[in-house]
């Protein structure tokens, strides 16, 4: 099988650099990125920046559009679907009289997922999510999650899954997405998954080679989904589904099998291996200004909620500055502004309390690798700087929005290079 790829809310193609590193015969032969709201398409730019010129649909340009505006089968064939999509509300309405098609709340991207998968039926998908996705909403624990399973399995996908902290395997970064692996029952691939569903969770499962986790595990369970079709399906489930994920898992034919596993762990990249040099004093913070403190320190503080209710809020203190002999850790959207969040480290050459420079935000989601930081001339080297000739580099603000978006490149390079020879094995046509 051809190994071609679409790749869905594609921000500055981290899948698709990904799937690169791997092998150049990955092949996408569609995209799509758009941020809703913004006048200047930063990310979709820099996307085509790296990657080349745009491709489009009927002759119009396709890839920097609403993709719910988007007529999903005049999408170029491909064998696998990837896409990160954001966790949302995913419970799904009683359909109205006359209602086609399977709708949930307006504006929720899973759908545009399922939809896709309906239209183009690729042999394969990989997505990925935040790591509560499995626990949400916190009313129903687990429905968001048996939705995206209710449908995977009513559209005859099995699914695997697993919450992977990138810091485990080697990266630069503590951050905890979850991965979706699905694959259709006619595959060759499900042919050969065995029997024992725990089997594939510990050892056969794409996951389980590509994430290598302890023989031991806790949490064991299992549940079933029913086969849901149609919106109305679809809504049984929203109202009444509730079931406790395990960070690894597995889908066939509505049954659902979870365990927790605990990774083999590798040594991750610290912080002080990605650090730039000679970084310029924009980035030095005001060491005398206590806001900074005020922010990372633990707190009590006393509130009252709307209905007149008191209570304490409380929340722990953040290392300050940040420690640069271990990965950082997770980076948000807000990375670089005043914020809780941010990450301030002392700077190893001058001593002095610095944020990161968006390079350096590049290189903790191994957007840029250790050997790749500086180019034949010396000079520092970043992903979200690159734009097309007759376009303005990015903004610093966004840089920083586009990686808290993003997703580790090097764990697409591990799940890649397990999904190569499955691919390969499976006959064209």
């Amino acid at each position: 099988m051809e190994r071609t790829i679409c790749e869905l809310f594609a921000g500055v193609g981290g899948f698709r650099l990904g799937f690169e590193r791997d092998n150049r015969d990955w092949r996408t032969t569609w995209f799509s990125q758009w941020e809703p709201g913004k006048t200047k398409q930063w990310a979709h730019d820099c996307y085509l920046a790296h990657f080349g010129v745009s491709l489009d649909l009927d002759g119009k340009q396709t890839t920097n559009v609403d993709i719910a505006q988007v007529d999903k089968t005049k999408i170029p064939n491909h064998n696998l679907l990837v896409g990160g999509f954001p966790c949302q509300d995913y419970s799904v309405a009683r359909p109205l009289p006359g209602a086609q098609g399977i709708e949930g709340k307006k504006g929720v991207l899973w759908w545009q997922i399922r939809d896709t998968l309906e239209a183009k039926g690729a042999s394969f998908g990989l997505f990925e999510n935040v790591d509560r996705l499995l626990k949400s909403p916190a009313s129903k624990r687990g429905r968001d999650f048996g939705i995206i399973l209710a449908c995977l399995n009513g559209l005859g996908y099995s699914a695997e899954w697993r919450v992977i902290n990138a810091a485990d395997y080697g990266a630069a970064q503590r951050r905890r997405r979850t991965f979706i692996f699905a694959y259709k029952n006619d595959t060759q691939y499900a042919q050969r998954v065995p029997n024992d569903p725990w089997e594939t969770i510990r050892t056969s499962g794409l996951f389980a080679k590509a994430f290598p986790a302890k023989e031991q595990w806790t949490g064991v369970s299992e549940t079933s989904i029913p086969l849901a079709r149609t919106q109305e399906e679809l809504h049984d489930v929203s109202e009444t589904f509730e079931f406790n994920f395990e960070n690894a898992g597995f889908m066939r034919d509505g049954r659902i099998f979870t365990a927790k596993v605990e990774p083999v762990r590798k040594q991750p990249i610290p912080l002080r291996d990605i650090l730039e040099h000679n970084v310029s004093s924009h980035y030095y913070i005001d060491e005398c200004d206590g806001k900074w403190q005020n922010l990372k320190g633990a707190k009590k503080i006393e509130r009252t909620a709307k209905n007149g209710h008191t209570y304490t809020f409380s929340e722990g203190a953040i290392a300050f500055p940040d420690p640069i002999d271990m990965p950082a850790r997770t980076m948000l959207t807000s990375e670089s502004s005043l914020n809780r969040s941010t990450h301030v480290i002392t700077d190893p050459e001058t001593g002095h309390m610095r944020l990161l420079t968006p390079n350096e935000a590049d290189r903790i989601q191994g957007f840029v690798l250790p050997n790749e930081m500086r180019d034949k001339q010396g000079n520092e080297k970043g992903w979200t700087d690159a734009h097309l000739p007759d376009r303005p580099p990015m903004p610093e603000k966004f840089r920083y929005f586009c990686m808290g978006n993003a997703l580790v490149v090097p764990m697409i390079t591990r799940i890649a290079r397990v999904l190569r020879p499955i691919m390969d094995a499976e006959p064209e046509g």
